[in-house]
Formats: C-alpha cells, sequence, structure tokens
C-alpha cells in the first residue's frame, strides 16, 4: 500500500472470498461505486474522481511455496477468476522469478519462496501483453539471470528476437547513432527504444519515433539536431519475428520516399502504429485493414504528395480504432470515396463498425472539394475532428451543435462561409476551437457571446485569424478565465484592447496583429498575464505606455510590436526578459542607441529585429553573441564599422545605414579557415569603402550577398566563385573595373545577377547563358561592356528581368529573344524570388521573402522598382513582343529603332511603364493598355494615333508585312529596300545613256557593230571546234 499513488489505495483494497463448494474459483468483488472495466477517467469534470481503467484492471497476488505442491505442473493456482461477474483471461505462462545465477539442475532443487501470479479483468483486457484469450497449455516461464537457464524452449525464441532487432538495425540509416545500445549479447530489453514484457522478455514495444523534441520556436542548431536524429534506410521484415509486439512508432524519421511495406498488415497483434511524417510515400497498403486489434493509427504527412490511398475498402476492418489520422493524405485518389461519404453519413451501413468506436478523427489536409460537411456532423461521440484545408465549401451548418462529445473543432482554411452558428452554444465540452482563413464576416462580440453561454470557464484556445472578423473586442473578454491561446491576428478588428485583458491569468499566446486596433497599453492590461510566453500585436496603431521601472509579470519567449509606438527611448523592460528569444520592434519610432547590455542579457537571442527606427551610434561587437542568428538593424542611422559577428549568425542586415570604411575586417576576421553560418548578408546603402577582399571562400554557406550602392572599387574578387550555393548577388552601383571573373559561372544557382552602374567593361561572357539556365535577373546596364551579345543569352529561358542600357554593346540582339519563356508565360509562385533556408530539415523552413525591391531599372531617366523588364538596343522592335504577356515595362529609348510598333504590343496588359523614344513611324497599335499612356512615352517618332494629337488620316506609307511578321528582319533590311526603290531609276538612266550615244554618233554606232560581229563569229569558232 506504500507504493501506491495518491488517491489509489481504496483501489486495491479487494474483498476477495474462497467459496468452498466451488473448487479452484476465485471472486472478488471491486469497492462500490468504482467502474474497473472501463477506461480510466482523469477526473476533470466536477464530481467525477479518477479511477482506474482497463490499463489498471489487474489483479496481482503471491503465492508462498506449500508442501506437496508441484508448481512446474500449475498446482495452487484457480482455473477461474471472477472480477465484479466478469471472468477473467488467466495467463498461458506462470512465471517463477529467479534472482541468483544458478544453473538448470540447481535451480531444480532450489525454489524460490515466492511466486507472482497475475490474471486480467473483464473481455476487454484480453489483449494485454501478450495473454491469449485461452487458459489451456499453461506452462511456467523463468526470468532473470539465471545461468543457462532454459527460457522459452531453449533461449531460442528470446534469442531469436535479439537477432531479429539486430538484423532491423542493419537496413537502418543511424546518423546520430541513437542505436548505439543495440550490439553484443546483453539484455536487448534495455536497447533504447525497445520495452520487453517483465513476464515472458518478449519484444512488446518499438519506440523508435525521433526522440529529439524540437522547442515551440527552435533555433537553427536545434533543426540541424532534429535532423540528425532521424532514422533513414529500409525496414526489415525482422519485424515479423516479434509475435507479441503491439507497439509500433516510427514517426518523424525520414525513410526518403519508401512505401509503407504491406508485411506489417501481418503484425495482428499491433494495436498502436503511427508511421507519421516518416518519410513514406506511395499509396498505403490494404493490408493495414487486417489488423483487427488497432486501436490508434496515425499516418499524417506534411505533404499531401507523398501518401494517398487507392480505396477505403480496408477501413472498415478496423472495428477497434478509437484514434485515426490521416491528414496530409492524399483521399481523393480513392475511387470509392464516394461510397465511404455515404458510409460515414449513415454508420450503420455495410457493417462500417470501426466508426462506432472512433473518437479521435483527423482528415486534414485532403481537399476533397465537398460542397458541405454535414457528413460528419453526425459523429456525436467524437472528441477530436479536424477538416482542415479541404477546400471544403458552403455555409457552415447549424447541425454542428450535434457534435456534443466534442472538444477540439478545427474546420480552418476552408472556403466555408457564413457565421459561428449558436446551436455551438451546446457544446460545452469545447477546449479548443479553429475556424481561421473562414469567412465568418461575423462581429467578434457576437462571437464571444455564443461561446460564453457554456465554455467561458473551459474554453483553452480559440483561433480565428483572417476571419474578415471585424467590431471591437468587449470586456466580455475577461470571461474566458481557462484561455490559454488567443490568435485574431488579420481581421479588421478596431478599437481598443480592453483591460478586462489583464484577467486572463492562463494565457500563454496572444496574437492580435494586423488588425485596426488602436488605443493605449498599459501596465493594467498585463496585470495577471504571469503565463503569457508569446505576445504578437504588430501592425496595429497601438501605442505602449508603461514605467521606465516597470517590470512585467510574465516571461516572455516571443514578441512582436512592429509598427506599434513603443519609443522614443529603447524599452528597459526587455532587460527583464530572461527567456525571450524572438523580438520585433521595428518602425515603433525609436529614436535611441543600442543599449550596451542588450546582447549581453540573461536573454539567448535568437530572432532580432529593430529595423525602420531611428537607433544612432555603434553596434557592439557580436562575436560572443552566439546563440543570434538572425539580426535585422537595417534603415536605421547607426554608423562607424562593420560590427564583428558570431560564426553561427545565418542572417544580417545591416543595409541603408551610415556605416563606413573597409569590410577586410569583417569578411576576413584573421582566423585561417573560420567558416560561418552565414545564409543571407546585406550591407548595401551604406558609405562602405575600399577593395572587396578576396577571402569569401569561408562563407560557403551565403545564398544572398547585397553589397550595392556603396563605395567599393577595384576588381570583382575571384573567390565569390566558390559561393557555390550563392542565389542573389548584388554589386550594383559602386566603382568596381576590370571584368566579371570566370570563377563566377562556378554559381551555377544564381537567380540573380546585378551589377550595373560600375565600370565594368570587355565582353559579355557567353558562359554567363550557359552556366545560369535559372537565372531571373540580369542587370549589366550602365558599364563599358562591349562587343555584340552572344547567342548564348537565349539559353536564359527563366530571365524576367534584362537591363544592357548604358553600354557600348553593337550589332545585334539575337534573334531567339522569343526563347525568354519566363517573360511569356503567367507564373503562379508571383513576382517574388523566395529563398527557402533548408540546412538539414524539412519540419521547420525558414523562408526570406525577397520581393525584387533590388530590381530597379531606369525609365525616362527615373530609377524605378519593376518585377518584369525588357530593356533592349535593336534596329525593329521584335513583331512578337506581345507573347510576353507578363512585361510590365518597355524601355527602347535611346537606340535607332524604325519602322512601325508591332499590333501584338496591345496583348501586354500588365504594361505600366512605356518609352519608345526612337525613330518610329506609323500607328500606334489599337489598346486599352497602349492608349492610357502619356503622349511623352512617343516622343521623337513619326508616329500618329491616341494617345497623340495627330491624325494618321494623311501619315506615311508604311513598308510591308506579310501575315503578321516582316519579310526580313535582319540588320540589312534597309539596305535592300533602297536597293531595289533605286534599282529603276538607275536602269532607265543607265540604257538611255548608252543607246543615246550610239544613235547620235555615226563613228561609234558602226564601231559598235563591228565589235558585236567580230565576237559572233569568235563564238561560232569556237562551238565548232568542240563540236
Amino acid at each position: 500500500m506504500d507504493k501506491v499513488y495518491a488517491g489509489y489505495e481504496n483501489v486495491y483494497s479487494f474483498n476477495g472470498t474462497r467459496l468452498p463448494q466451488v473448487n479452484k474459483t476465485l471472486f472478488f468483488q471491486g469497492l462500490e461505486g468504482l467502474n474497473y472495466l472501463m477506461a480510466e477517467t482523469n477526473g476533470t469534470k466536477p464530481g467525477e474522481p479518477r479511477v482506474p481503467g482497463k490499463q489498471q484492471s489487474v489483479i496481482s497476488f503471491t503465492k508462498k511455496h506449500l508442501p506437496n505442491i508441484n508448481i512446474w505442473r500449475g498446482d495452487g493456482f484457480p482455473a477461474k477468476v471472477f472480477f465484479n461477474g466478469e471472468e477473467c483471461t488467466l495467463p498461458t505462462e506462470f512465471t517463477i522469478r529467479v534472482d541468483l545465477q544458478i544453473d538448470q539442475k540447481r535451480l531444480e532443487k532450489s525454489w524460490p519462496k515466492r511466486y507472482q501470479w497475475l490474471a486480467m479483468a473483464s473481455k476487454q483486457m484480453r489483449y494485454h501483453r501478450g495473454f491469449s484469450e485461452k487458459a489451456e497449455g499453461r506452462k511456467m516461464v523463468l526470468l532473470g539471470k539465471a545461468k543457462d537457464a532454459s527460457l522459452c524452449n531453449g533461449n531460442s525464441c528470446i534469442e531469436s528476437e535479439r537477432q531479429a532487432l539486430l538484423r532491423f538495425k542493419q537496413d537502418l540509416k543511424d546518423p546520430s547513432n541513437r542505436l548505439a545500445s543495440w550490439v553484443g549479447d546483453g539484455d536487448f530489453c534495455t536497447w533504447a527504444g525497445v520495452v520487453c514484457d517483465n513476464l515472458t522478455g518478449h519484444v512488446l514495444k518499438l519506440h523508435l519515433s525521433n526522440p529529439f523534441v524540437l522547442s515551440e520556436y527552435p533555433s537553427f542548431s536545434e533543426q540541424e539536431a532534429y535532423e540528425r536524429s532521424k532514422l533513414g534506410g529500409k525496414i526489415n521484415r525482422s519485424l515479423l519475428e516479434f509475435k507479441n509486439l503491439f507497439y509500433l512508432d516510427l514517426s518523424l524519421n525520414d525513410f526518403e520516399g519508401i512505401p509503407i511495406p504491406s508485411f506489417l498488415g501481418s503484425k495482428q497483434n499491433l494495436r498502436y502504429l503511427n508511421l507519421s511524417e516518416g518519410g513514406f510515400s506511395g499509396m498505403i497498403p490494404h493490408q493495414l485493414g487486417n489488423l483487427s486489434n488497432l486501436q490508434y493509427l496515425d499516418l499524417h504527412s506534411a505533404s499531401a504528395s507523398k501518401l494517398s490511398v487507392e480505396n477505403f475498402g480496408w477501413l472498415s476492418n478496423l472495428s477497434r480504432l478509437e484514434h485515426l489520422d490521416l491528414s496530409g493524405v492524399q483521399l481523393s485518389k480513392a475511387s470509392d470515396w464516394l461510397l465511404v461519404l455515404i458510409i460515414l453519413k449513415v454508420p450503420f451501413l455495410m457493417d462500417f463498425k470501426t466508426l462506432t468506436s472512433l473518437r479521435y478523427l483527423n482528415l486534414s489536409s485532403n481537399h476533397f472539394n465537398s460542397s458541405k460537411p454535414n457528413w460528419l456532423y453526425n459523429f456525436n461521440h467524437l472528441n477530436y475532428l479536424s477538416l482542415k484545408r479541404n477546400s471544403l465549401v458552403g455555409k457552415i451548418s447549424g447541425v454542428l451543435g450535434n457534435l456534443t462529445s466534442i472538444n477540439t473543432l478545427d474546420l480552418s482554411y476552408n472556403t466555408l462561409e457564413g457565421k459561428v452558428p449558436k446551436s455551438m452554444r451546446k457544446l460545452c465540452n469545447l477546449r479548443s476551437i479553429s475556424f481561421s482563413a473562414v469567412n465568418l464576416n461575423q462581429e467578434i462580440s457576437e462571437i464571444l457571446d455564443i461561446l460564453s453561454v457554456c465554455v467561458s470557464n473551459v474554453l483553452e484556445s480559440l483561433d480565428i485569424k483572417s476571419s474578415r472578423i471585424f467590431g471591437e473586442i468587449t470586456s466580455q473578454l475577461g470571461q474566458f478565465k481557462n484561455l490559454n491561446t488567443l490568435r485574431l491576428s488579420y481581421n479588421s478588428i478596431s478599437g481598443p484592447i480592453p483591460v478586462s485583458l489583464g484577467e486572463l491569468s492562463s494565457l500563454k499566446f496572444l496574437d492580435l496583429s494586423y488588425n485596426k486596433l488602436n488605443g493605449t497599453l498599459s501596465e493594467i492590461h498585463f496585470a495577471n498575464l504571469t503565463r503569457l510566453l508569446v505576445f504578437y500585436v504588430s501592425e496595429n496603431s497601438l501605442t505602449m505606455r508603461v514605467d521606465l521601472d516597470w517590470v512585467p509579470p510574465f516571461q516572455l519567449k516571443v514578441l512582436g510590436v512592429r509598427s506599434c509606438h513603443i519609443g522614443p527611448q529603447f524599452p528597459l523592460w526587455l532587460h527583464s526578459q530572461k527567456f525571450l528569444q524572438h523580438f520585433d520592434i521595428s518602425n515603433s519610432r525609436i529614436s535611441d542607441t543600442i543599449p550596451i547590455h542588450l546582447f549581453k542579457s540573461p536573454s539567448q537571442y535568437i530572432h532580432v529585429n529593430i529595423s525602420h527606427n531611428q537607433l544612432n551610434g555603434e553596434v557592439p561587437n557580436l562575436r560572443e553573441a552566439t546563440h543570434l542568428e538572425s539580426l535585422h538593424l537595417n534603415s536605421n542611422n547607426l554608423s562607424g564599422s562593420l560590427p564583428l559577428i558570431s560564426v553561427n549568425m545565418n542572417q544580417l542586415d545591416l543595409s541603408n545605414n551610415a556605416f563606413s570604411g573597409s569590410i577586410s575586417h569583417f569578411v576576413c576576421p584573421g582566423l585561417i579557415n573560420e567558416s560561418n553560418e552565414m545564409r543571407i548578408l546585406k550591407v548595401g546603402g551604406n558609405f562602405l569603402s575600399g577593395f572587396l577582399p578576396d577571402c569569401w571562400m569561408n562563407w560557403q554557406n551565403l545564398l544572398l550577398l547585397n553589397l550595392r550602392d556603396n563605395k567599393f572599387s577595384g576588381i570583382v574578387p575571384t573567390s565569390l566563385g566558390t559561393l557555390t550555393s550563392l542565389r542573389s548577388l548584388y554589386l550594383r552601383k559602386n566603382n568596381l573595373s576590370g571584368t566579371i571573373p570566370i570563377s563566377l559561372k562556378n554559381c551555377s544557382e544564381l537567380l540573380v545577377l546585378d551589377v550595373g552602374e560600375n565600370e565594368l567593361a570587355g565582353n559579355v561572357a557567353s558562359w554567363i547563358g550557359e552556366g545560369f539556365s535559372k537565372l531571373m535577373i540580369l542587370n549589366l546596364r550602365s558599364n563599358k561592356f562591349d562587343a555584340v551579345l552572344p547567342m548564348e543569352l537565349c539559353h536564359l529561358a527563366s530571365l524576367q528581368i534584362l537591363d544592357l542600357a548604358d553600354n557600348n554593346l553593337s550589332g545585334a540582339i539575337p534573334r531567339c529573344i522569343d526563347n525568354f519563356s519566363a517573360m511569356v508565360t503567367m507564373n503562379s509562385s508571383g513576382n517574388k524570388i523566395e529563398y527557402v533556408y533548408q540546412p538539414h530539415t524539412s519540419y521547420l523552413n525558414l523562408s526570406i521573402q525577397m520581393f525584387l525591391e533590388d530590381a530597379l531599372v531606369v525609365v525616362k531617366g527615373k530609377m524605378a522598382e519593376y518585377n518584369t523588364i525588357l530593356n533592349l538596343v535593336r534596329r525593329r522592335i521584335p513583331e512578337r513582343i506581345g507573347v510576353m504577356k507578363l512585361l510590365e515595362s518597355i524601355d527602347f529609348s535611346s537606340n535607332q529603332l524604325s519602322g512601325e510598333i508591332p499590333q501584338s504590343i496591345s496583348n501586354l496588359n500588365f504594361l505600366s511603364h512605356l518609352d519608345l523614344s526612337n525613330n518610329l513611324i506609323g500607328e500606334i497599335p489599337s489598346g486599352t493598355q497602349i492608349q492610357s499612356f502619356d503622349p511623352s512615352s512617343f516622343i521623337g517618332n513619326e508616329l500618329c494615333g491616341s494617345p497623340l494629337s495627330k491624325s494618321c488620316s494623311e501619315r506615311v506609307p508604311t513598308p510591308d508585312y506579310e501575315n503578321g511578321r516582316e519579310k526580313d528582319g535582319n540588320e540589312d533590311e534597309v539596305e535592300w529596300f533602297y536597293f531595289y526603290v533605286s534599282m529603276a531609276p538607275g536602269f532607265v538612266v543607265g540604257f538611255w545613256s548608252f543607246i543615246g550615244s550610239l544613235l547620235l554618233n555615226r563613228r561609234w554606232r558602226y564601231t559598235y557593230c563591228s565589235f558585236l560581229d567580230h565576237l559572233g563569229h569568235k563564238f561560232c569558232s569556237v562551238v565548232r571546234l568542240f563540236c
């Protein structure tokens, strides 16, 4: 009694009575009022104490050794055991515990004094730890450290399981050596992840899920450790050796797209199977339907394209299933999905008994595209239901109120619309609600009214972000005392935040960002928020006013107050936050210096954003800030030299400040071969000067390097070519000279190459077109490049921005310009370059989106920002320019273009900037977009038509075209035109000049006729000679 948990003493107080008239039968009766045969309840409901469930329904007693009783024969053990009227299942193997190392002969002579016997209560417990349903064939099993003891027929069955484990390990990839203990002849029940039966020694459970637990906001090092902890490889069939295995967890690993082994369907004792996020792909094997004892099945996948279902017939056999998670699995491929929907609507059809046991159902990210989800609302026994991201359409139905047992309901990210139904007032078990990205179009006060009827004291999570919620948050919010998560971001909630927010003493996560909130936040708003960990109110018109010496009652991990008014002083209360890891106080009107203690505080900052303020002074040395991974100080007034940084930092943005001097100490800190983790480095828009150092080989992880708009001089260093992972290189607007080094062709992953506005010279290298197949932006403008453009540029099929203006280029633009298919094809990804930074992880993507703010080009002498531009020099505008449907800017100014404007240009519906200042003639093509431009876009031409005031009624005839194409589009067509035009008068003048002289002069006429007679005789002589 002294070893049991508090509150369980009475559970073990049994009234056992031996009935003499019923030989070898024992009856037990539990205490009155307690139900021992059902699952344990945790006592959270009022008046409902904790009572044992099936895990505790085991009768255990010990038997002393008595004379004349042969334990080996089974003497002294009951034939039947009844508990509260239910017959217990008896074990087939009795256990004798042996604690001494003895051989077989000594064992037969030396009996232990106590024997332990277990019996199971209720029919529901017949599957517990290898106990079979039948009592015949009982035998004794010895456990312990008995040397040479005969265990399970000469120890062969246990040894076979050891060998099966070793074979299973042999086919696995284990980069972190998680299974290092799986070696030798020791007790394999102590191996990592292996759980054995305490009595028989057989393997019962394999816990091989990724053991590394990521924090809610993991650092880069945590992510890498998590990835290293993943198992991979293949699943060996040796799993079939574990006859008693009822628990298998291979989740959160990476089996690299192999299919789920169909032989798992042979493990009919399995009650728990978790393969979620395991990296499996392909069809879910229908053999899983043979697992008739299965109670828990989790196959969810982060990517909907990895796993799919061919049909659902196998699911109908899982009659004991309580937990089913198929989120992210492609269920829409199933040919019988419509039938399943019918079955789901009428659970008793076709003997689909699985659903009568189901308590947990997760079908998120399956894209059913169903008109209404009413077919699932009949499951009033469900505790958990998630239909997130399923393209469900229609109005939210009032039959939600039928889910009377539900405690977690997630309908987020569907195309549902309508208000939160009033019938939800009946859902008194609700603990978590998510209607995010559902078009509720409802006042927040109305939603709080509905929920306050029944769940105001028990609701733990409310997530309705991006749901078109409007109105003001009322003081009614303070009634939800148990609320720990509140997400209301990306709505149109207005007005002040009520002071009743400070009454939510259980609140841990608060996100009110991207609304229309205003007013002041004071200390009273945070009075009782002692558990608050995450606080987001970014992009509101809020002002935070607290005393300078204010010490908050909470300890935050994440703070986001971007675009709120916090300044002018730097918030000193941040120094009290000992666990703060991520904070964003950008654009918060702070006009101060960076506190000396900021990066020396007890907090181990990971991500810091203080950009777009008026910070001044210098940045302290960050060499010792080893936990800092991301720092954004851009768009301030910081000065001095660039600070030294930790090698662990992976994002640094110091752009648009007043830093000056050389960067040699920053790029080449003096430590030989010291590599770092930097991925994103932006120091553009400063006053940095000197040569670019040539030691970039230590920055191998760089994805983006932005050095634009500084005063760097000298040549482009060749070591930049060692950055093989580089995606974007910005060197624009410096004083760099020389040529583009050929070593850059090693950077084959480049998406952006911007070296405009420098003093670079030489040819445009052909390897730019050959080696940069992914290039989207190429800016070479305002340099000294000469010669002709190489044909290899036509290989840049992904090119969206090409700027070659203001150089010394000659010759013709290659006619294969229409190979720039990215300017022709509509792309669903939009006009952005997205850096998905995944060192080793698929669990968490740290994405930095760069919306082409650096893709600056010049139109009519003004620097502007564009997503797609074509700026070329050519004799004629290409007739097929209209196929480049994504063009937003055309600049053909200051060139020697001639001819007409092609009619196809009117197809450019996205065109927002146009400059055709050249020698063009003819009529301006008709089209709504073209006619919307100012007449200044057509200056310097002989054009007519709208938007010009000049009419085309007396325009000069233009060159002929056939079938919408030019007869000759090369650079010599003008010369050919004048040749044909001048040929007729030339022929006339030449003919009459010759013939006229013969007619006027007789002597010339006789001489010319004699010459022709002589020439005729010569010709006849030659003919006779060869005939």
